[in-house]
Formats: C-alpha cells, structure tokens, sequence
C-alpha cells in the first residue's frame, strides 16, 4: 500500500459550525465519532479513509499566525467532484468566499474562509491525467 493522508487535527472555537462549514462543501462526509472530556471537545468529520479530526476548546478566538506570512498552515485543499455546485452551496449558505481560479483548462478551484477565518481550497479536476492534474504552467 502506498502512502496517504488519512486525517489532519485542527482546532476550532466551534465544532458544531466547523462540520456545518464541511457538511456543506461536502455533504457526503459525516460524523465517524466524537467525545467531550473536561478538556475539549473533538469529533472525526469525513469518509470512511480520509477525515478532519476537530477539536473545541476554549482560548483566545484569534491565533497570531498570519497565513502566507508567518510559518505554518496557509490553508487546507480538498478535491471535489463539482465545484461549480459546492460554490452554489456555499454562497447560499453565506460563507465568505477568498480567491477563485476558474479558468485553468485542467482543474477549477475555489476558496472559502470558515467561522475562525480558517482557509480551505476545493479543487475539481477536469481530467484523469496526472501530469494535467500538476500542470502549474498558469502559476507566475
């Protein structure tokens, strides 16, 4: 078997609106499992092999990690089968949407901030080909 991703773990000032915010990017992904001890509260949000472990605590609602300028996380990527209607979901659900590259002839992709200003990437590819998958020649 080759290697995977198979979780991330991140934190979040609110489990319930963070699988409101992926439930509604991707409906298909559930709620595998979750507890709340006296220290937080987490859940598994996603497939059967691939999911978000979300932990809830209590702490300060802003992180002074800065994306793209400060080391660490910018945001986080998932591939989807439709863009076009995630995009749909998500404006009408009122998420904030960031930066939307539409126009590469391999892939769309768009991005949308969650509740903690969190960014997440959703990509569709448009074809089966790796090398179209990792054709960055639109990057300058």
């Amino acid at each position: 078997m080759s290697s995977y991703l198979e979780h991330v773990n991140i934190t979040t000032s609110d489990c319930d609106m963070m699988v409101e915010f992926l439930g509604t990017a991707i409906p298909e992904w559930k709620v595998r499992n979750g507890a709340t001890s006296d220290k937080c509260r987490w859940l598994h949000f996603g497939s059967e092999r691939f999911y978000i472990a979300i932990e809830e605590r209590e702490g300060p609602n802003q992180s002074p990690h800065k994306a793209y300028f400060h080391p660490g996380l910018n945001h986080y990527g998932i591939v989807v089968d439709e863009v076009d209607s995630l995009m749909e979901r998500m404006i009408s659900a009122g998420y904030r949407e960031g930066n939307h590259v539409l126009d590469h002839p391999h892939r769309k992709r768009c991005y949308f901030f969650d509740h903690d200003d969190g960014e997440w990437e959703f990509v569709e590819y448009l074809g089966g080909k790796m090398s179209e998958r990792n054709d960055y020649s639109d990057i300058s």
